[in-house]
């Protein structure tokens, strides 16, 4: 095909590396699979991946044999070497070298002539940029291998992934798999079934979780503290039904912006009824309820409301990505003259709770809309969207508040603060989110009259500083890897008893600890001491208290922490107090070497 060489796009360096490397990595796949079929493969956060249809299926052992070829393709420095064709003359040669999905992409687009990258004898469709030469692509590493459905589509084929980490040094990369392997130690699904926090099962269905009785303990503790935390802050508590009519949710939006996030309609005495996937409508008409003065506001409404959304199951993860949710959930409606000391307030919380989890390293995200999206993605009032997005700038700024803005990320109804967390191996979440609502209280009809005793429509803050349990858990389990505050841990202490002798005061202190509203477990295993401690440290439960005939005596425990080791005896009051004291104050475990 004859060259037609262009300017590069400017591009970060990096982008630049992993963009060719996956080049490359399709390059050396072709050589080892001439039949393969070439997806896509775009960079990433921390590398790359690519899809292929290949005659067989992957295993780890190829990818050795992969990345030989890479190197070898690398080695060689051959030029990335850009030119364009007409959109018909591209497509046949498209179909001439049997690339269907190519062919796919290359249909949808409306240019007039496609790009092409060559290095050596490989060719692939692609805009670009790349760097300079093979050579010049840094360190990389192929990592896994995975399935992934074409386009997202669970209809559509399956194509096997490759994905693969790459940085500009070889340092980098070792940095990031140790990370990785610390990750994969952390991963939330392997300690929620090791711990016994959650289940999933196929009877249920996917993205539903089963929470066990730790897990469940684990919410008791958590709405606990946001109860109180609400309290505190002037919040009034509501309860709101799973199911409503499919005619609210066209009231409020959701339908029209989210029918496909939505689960189907059930029908229910001739009409549609849909189970909720947002708290907010069901607040709205509490509000509703009741004439409303500007004196009764701002009115801080708080529910954990329990939501479902239909996920693609290709996105389901865990407890991370689900259907099925319990949501920290709360709408606060209040004056323009309310607005930023209310937002700021929300802001407070999310600051108290980081602090309560030990999360010291977070950013906040302010999403505004896009232009091009009114009336499909955002509610069509753009001199609206300005105003209220200037409104947020200016109380993030007002309060000193760092954040970066990010452009198309808006709720449908107003923008919005994420905050995004790190765990304490650097993964990054989004757990909370604060938003501004300009539009819809205006569609429920929502009034309240003002000092100059004129009908006006209330803002509307919808907020979630704890997220979902879901989320939450699910991140807690990574970021604490299972080894929970006493205050959040599912088994608070556990009991061990000696010997048969004595069993009386082992049960006796596990009584007097329960009595105190503690949770605690009791081990009477015909076993050895050590063998009983290795049990609870594997479980991480954050107290052993080993009981013998000399305790017994003394009406004594002696002490061992998951986290500080041997701490020696001590009273049985006197542990009760101290343990009584650090789940008061929800104190944070000592930070492990």
């Amino acid at each position: 095909m004859p060259t037609k060489k262009a300017k590069k796009t400017a591009a970060e360096p990096i982008y630049n590396q992993r963009h060719s490397l996956a080049h490359i990595m399709a390059q050396a796949v072709l050589e080892i699979f001439p039949e393969a079929k070439l997806a896509i493969g775009p960079p990433i956060d921390t590398g790359f991946y690519y899809d292929f249809e290949l005659p067989r299926t992957l295993m780890p052992e190829d990818l050795p044999l992969i990345e030989e070829k890479m190197r070898r393709i690398i080695k060689e420095a051959h030029p990335f070497e850009q030119y364009f064709e007409p959109k018909a003359k591209a497509l046949a040669f498209l179909r001439e070298i049997n690339q269907p999905y190519k062919v796919e992409l290359a249909e949808e687009l409306a240019e007039k002539e496609l790009s092409f990258f060559r290095d050596g004898d490989f060719v692939d469709m692609c805009e670009g940029p790349h760097v300079a030469k093979t050579d010049k692509v840094g360190a990389f590493k192929l990592t896994s291998i995975a399935g992934a459905y074409w386009r997202g589509d669970e209809k559509r084929p399956m194509l096997q992934r490759i994905y693969a980490v790459a940085f500009p040094t070889q340092k980098e990369v070792d940095e990031y798999l140790l990370m990785m392997a610390e990750a994969k130690k952390r991963d939330h699904r392997k300690l929620g079934k090791e711990l016994g926090i959650y289940m999933m099962s196929d009877e249920v269905g996917a993205g539903l979780p089963l929470w066990l009785p730790k897990g469940a303990a684990m919410i008791e503790e958590i709405e606990k503290l946001a109860k109180e935390v609400e309290f505190e802050a002037g919040y009034e508590r509501v309860r709101t039904p799973h199911i409503t009519k499919g005619t609210l949710y066209h009231k409020s939006g959701h339908l029209p912006y989210y029918a496909a996030s939505m689960y189907a309609p059930m029908q229910v005495d001739e009409e549609e009824y849909y189970l909720k996937p947002m708290n907010c409508p069901h607040h709205h008409l509490i509000y509703a309820n009741e004439t409303r003065s500007y004196r009764d506001l701002p009115l801080r409404l708080a529910e954990y409301g329990h939501c479902y959304r239909y996920e693609d199951s290709g996105a389901l993860f865990g407890l991370m990505r689900v259907r099925s949710m319990a949501m920290n959930d709360a709408h606060i409606y209040c004056t323009p003259e309310q607005f930023q000391d209310e937002f700021l307030a929300v802001l407070d919380i999310y600051k108290k709770y980081l602090a309560i989890f030990g999360i010291e390293k977070y950013f906040m995200r302010l999403s505004l809309h896009s232009k091009d999206g009114l009336g499909k993605k955002y509610v069509d009032d753009e001199e609206l969207w300005l105003k209220t997005e200037a409104e947020v700038r200016q109380a993030l700024k007002s309060a000193k508040i760092e954040f970066v803005e990010a452009q198309d990320e808006a709720a449908f109804y107003g923008p919005k603060i994420d905050v995004e967390i790190f765990s304490v191996i650097g993964r990054e979440f989004t757990l909370a989110t604060n938003q501004l609502d300009f539009a819809v209280p205006k569609r429920f009809g929502l009034t309240y009259m003002d000092k100059d005793n004129q009908e006006k429509t209330p803002l509307c803050i919808h907020r979630a500083p704890l997220s979902t349990h879901e989320r939450l858990i699910g991140f807690l389990l990574e970021h604490f890897a299972g080894a929970f505050p006493t205050w959040l841990a599912p088994v608070q202490v556990r009991v061990i008893g000696v010997s048969e002798k004595s069993a009386d005061y082992a049960q006796k202190v596990t009584k007097e600890l329960k009595q105190a509203g503690r949770r605690v477990e009791l081990d009477l295993a015909n076993e050895s001491v050590g063998k009983k401690i290795r049990s609870a440290e594997m479980m991480k439960i954050p107290y052993m208290l080993v009981v013998g005939e000399k305790e017994a005596k003394a009406q004594s425990v002696s002490v061992r922490s998951y986290f500080s080791g041997d701490q020696g005896v001590m009273k049985l009051a006197k542990f009760a107090e101290k343990l009584a004291t650090e789940v008061t104050a929800r104190q944070l475990p000592p930070k492990q070497a």
